[in-house]
């Protein structure tokens, strides 16, 4: 079973949604304590990072996600939230993932970054498999996680930025698999895969 955290920041009605298309069990969790019977977590976030983590912290679900084992999915704001820490608000994150988010350069061009985009693979991992180079996600965002060793896929707007990392038993997405369509599902159902074996 795949737990979907709802908290304030979570666009949860998407995820539900593409993961019912997938015929996948999920539920909700408000609590930590509900976390401990998933086999893995989906985390999904929009909106403002620190409204965000202010928002785990109520529910003590910011200490569960730092010292799980299982697998968890981190999309847009969720993935941002795995780092040490973003310029947005001056946010303090969860710390699984080394690196500080950036805001995009409004000067360069529009901002938010939003709309349909494509990723350059830089790793090999299951949760790739079968991504094909000419393939669009959705992106809807103004702060970015820069390249590094943890990067699976990179993102090209004013400047490169990571589109999906992973380290351990996370992986983080920047764009929404949930709203990317079949290109989205075959990322999801990857992730799901890994899970399940």
């Amino acid at each position: 079973m795949i737990a979907i955290i709802k908290y304030k920041a979570g666009n949860t009605a998407s995820v539900a949604n593409a993961l019912k298309k997938l015929n996948t069990d999920f539920f909700f969790a408000e609590e930590a304590s509900e976390l401990d019977k998933a086999d893995a977590v989906i985390f999904p976030g929009v909106g403002h990072a620190r409204t965000a983590m202010n928002s785990l912290k109520e529910k003590q679900i910011d200490q569960w996600l730092k010292n799980t084992r299982k697998p968890v999915l981190g999309i847009c704001v969720g993935m941002q939230l795995l780092y040490e820490s973003s310029s947005e608000g001056e946010t303090v994150g969860l710390g699984v993932i080394p690196g500080t988010l950036k805001k995009f350069d409004e000067s360069q061009a529009k901002v938010p970054h939003m709309g349909w985009n494509t990723i350059q693979q830089k790793g090999n991992h299951p949760v790739l498999k079968n991504l094909d180079p000419n393939y669009y996600l959705y992106f809807v965002h103004s702060f970015y996680a820069p390249v590094s060793e943890h990067t699976l896929a990179a993102c090209g707007y004013i400047n490169d930025f990571s589109a999906v990392v992973a380290k351990d038993n996370y992986v983080g997405m920047q764009f929404h698999p949930e709203k990317s369509g079949e290109v989205g599902s075959m990322i999801l159902q990857n992730f799901l895969d890994m899970v399940y074996g």
